[in-house]
């Protein structure tokens, strides 16, 4: 990235509003861009050049004022759009190597927060503000472009000036690639878990050989004795030890991970249809069993080997990685799991390892950023959208109480697709506000809490968006103190 903000132009400067951020205003090729917010609550992209001819792609009213003219518009899509035309850093990039974030914000509005902590941290971590799984956004009725738009004008707001990614987030179908591409997002999380066949993982010998000789091997471009006589015995040196592949590790690992290979190649070769300037990563990382050494040995070697470009991989880590609370297992296995994967990405990549389900696992932020050495993409999801909700606790505790019911009767449903272990009984139905306050706190109620955004979203939204833009400020800094906390120990590492 080598375009940067000019110095900004002093008149310009001068001429901000009552309601302006001036953390927004950029200078930018003679032009000068902030944000404002009315006394409605409503906000307004200002901007003031010599010509209008600078505002082009732009659609709001231009006034002449004292030789200079001024822009003020609307934070549409249309104008989402030709502000990362107009500031190219807020265009979604690749990161390639670089150790990065992607911050999930299923409400649009946690994006200044996560600047906030990242500018604290101070250390060049990038990050992907525009992240959601299809899956999230069908529960908040949103749609690829609108996450991007949302991220847009937060950066925007909080006045970053870095590279930005942007992650389509767990996809699984061929569609979901169409949508997100034409979003203009640039990071694809391919997700084919449903093709992953976990009953490979305890199934006896003999289940697991008729399960790879039925694999669909043309569709692989191979064929099951090519693939023994290139994997069984097969050597790899790492950088303190050697792992040597047989054959009965192989197999199973094909009969686990082999259905998913064709879907995620389709889905892969279907993004590189698009012609556009992206990058891959493969997760597995929401399957029942982890993924042992040698099963990354062969599924990367098999995707590499198919035409693959993917610059991380999410493996399936052993222990818990449970949504919203800490990890859950022991540390020095996991410990020892991060060192061999991340090994293994060295020698056979490099490339990055992803940590998914990473919200609120404090403990294993430091384990995997030593172990990759930096070369790490760390993921968080629902963990913006739970800490959002202290907000709500601190300022109208009856309409917590009424979130929580939501959530409760809802719970069933919710938590469908997610790994969870909280116990909705353990929760107190009607809460005094001490306990209304705490509920963020408790590991039943956060959970619980952390899934209902689309029951809650569904019966609440106004209400919970006047509350949240209220107190702007305070969820911001809500966001950053929590997302300094993960970030942190990224720091000392950073690639």
């Amino acid at each position: 990235m080598t375009d940067r903000p000019d110095a900004l132009d002093a008149a310009a400067a001068a001429s901000l509003g009552d309601g302006a951020y001036p953390q927004s205003q950029v200078g930018y090729r003679g032009t000068t861009y902030w944000l404002e917010r009315a006394g409605d609550g409503t906000k307004r992209l200002v901007a003031v050049a010599d010509d209008e001819t600078a505002f082009a792609g732009f659609a709001g009213s231009v006034e002449r004022r004292d030789r200079r003219v001024r822009l003020v518009a609307e934070t549409s899509a249309d104008n989402a759009a030709a502000l990362r035309s107009a500031l190219p850093w807020l265009t979604p990039s690749r990161f390639g190597l670089h150790t990065s974030a992607g911050f999930g914000d299923r409400l649009g509005l946690a994006t200044p927060g996560h600047v906030r902590a990242l500018q604290a941290v101070g250390a060049g971590i990038r990050p992907a503000f525009a992240q959601q799984s299809i899956r999230e956004m069908g529960r908040c009725h949103r749609t690829p472009r609108n996450v991007l738009d949302d991220a847009t004008w937060g950066a925007f707001q909080a006045g970053w000036t870095q590279p930005v990614g942007g992650d389509a987030d767990h996809l699984e179908r061929l569609e979901d690639i169409d949508d997100t591409a034409a979003a203009g997002l640039v990071f694809y999380t391919l997700d084919p878990k449903a093709e992953v066949d976990s009953e490979a993982e305890h199934a006896d010998a003999a289940t697991v050989r008729r399960k790879v000789e039925g694999l669909d091997w043309p569709g692989l471009d191979s064929d099951l004795a090519t693939f023994t006589k290139t994997y069984s015995g097969h050597r790899i040196e790492l950088e303190h030890e050697a792992l040597e592949l047989d054959e009965e590790s192989i197999l199973r690992a094909m009969a686990k991970y082999g259905p998913s290979l064709a879907h995620a190649m389709a889905m892969y070769r279907r993004l590189m249809e698009k012609g556009i300037d992206c990058e891959a990563e493969f997760a597995v990382d929401e399957t029942a069993y982890p993924t042992k050494p040698a099963e990354h040995v062969v599924v990367v070697s098999e995707l590499k080997r198919l035409g693959m470009d993917f610059v991380s991989f999410a493996p399936r880590f052993v222990g818990r990685f449970e949504k919203g609370v800490e990890y859950i297992g022991d540390l020095d296995e996991l410990r020892r799991d991060f060192e061999i994967h991340a090994a293994i990405a060295r020698a056979l990549g490099p490339y990055k390892l992803s940590l998914h389900s990473g919200s609120d696992k404090y403990s294993t932020y430091p384990l995997i950023a030593e172990a990759t050495h930096g070369m790490v993409h760390l993921k968080t999801a629902g963990t913006s959208w739970a800490e959002a909700l202290r907000v709500i606790a601190r300022h109208d505790p009856d309409l917590m109480r009424q979130v929580l019911t939501v959530a409760l009767e809802s719970f069933e449903t919710n938590r469908k697709s997610y790994s969870l272990s909280g116990d909705p009984s353990r929760i107190p139905a009607d809460p005094s506000d001490e306990e209304v306050a705490r509920l963020l706190d408790e590991v039943d109620s956060r959970q619980v809490l952390h899934v209902s955004y689309g029951a809650v979203l569904d019966e609440f939204g106004p209400r919970l968006y006047r509350v949240w833009n209220d107190h702007e400020d305070e969820l911001d800094q809500i966001l950053a103190d929590h997302f300094t906390k993960h970030l942190a120990p990224f720091a000392p590492y950073v690639h």
